[in-house]
């Protein structure tokens, strides 16, 4: 097994590629050692110093760091990922592959007025921005809309990448506020 590494506009987080689908469905993300408990791969991920994230896209695991280097880190998460893949272990403890986007749609927050515009949002996400940023190493979620505020979840890479305000200013907003004449502004949540 060969595994692929890629490094991400976020200089924290790593881009590893296994070669085959990680996630059949929408992207998921474990942002502490306790979320990781519902996922073996995710749990080996936290066990190495200076792990603070993990995130699975399609073909794709996303793993960020707070401290180390990466030259010293990645042989322990290359060993962890290829002896998850090695061992036939599911994805998650219970053998489901229950994804973020049950509870990310649990979340929203929207006028039932504007459901229309927040359809269109919802599809120019879907279609325009989620395909490239994943190929950054991350997803991007429609959380809600209110008073002309598009309010969006990053996840994986773009978390607390130093050029996702760039990419939220003037990527999205320019790119919503051209289709959608109601939106004003993109802000993280």
């Amino acid at each position: 097994m060969f595994i692929q590494t890629e490094a991400t506009p976020n200089p924290a987080t790593l881009k590893f590629i296994p070669g085959r689908v990680v996630v059949d469905g929408s992207p998921m993300e474990f942002s502490s050692r306790e979320s990781a408990a519902r996922s073996p791969l995710a749990e080996k991920l936290f066990d190495v110093p200076g792990v603070t994230g993990v995130f699975y896209g399609s073909d794709f695991i996303t793993v960020t760091k707070a401290s180390g280097e990466w030259q010293q880190l990645k042989p322990a998460i290359l060993g962890a990922i290829m002896e998850h893949y090695m061992s036939g272990a599911p994805l998650l403890a219970d053998g489901t592959v229950t994804s973020d986007a049950d509870l990310d749609d649990e979340d929203e927050f929207f006028d039932e007025a504007d459901a229309e515009t927040v359809d269109m949002i919802k599809d120019l996400i879907e279609t325009r921005v989620r395909p490239a940023v994943a190929n950054d190493g991350g997803d991007i979620t429609f959380r809600g809309f209110k008073d002309g505020i598009v309010y969006l979840n990053m996840k994986g890479a773009c978390s607390g990448c130093p050029s996702s305000t760039a990419t939220l200013q003037h990527g999205i907003q320019n790119l919503l506020k051209h289709f959608v004449p109601d939106v004003v502004e993109v802000r993280p949540m």
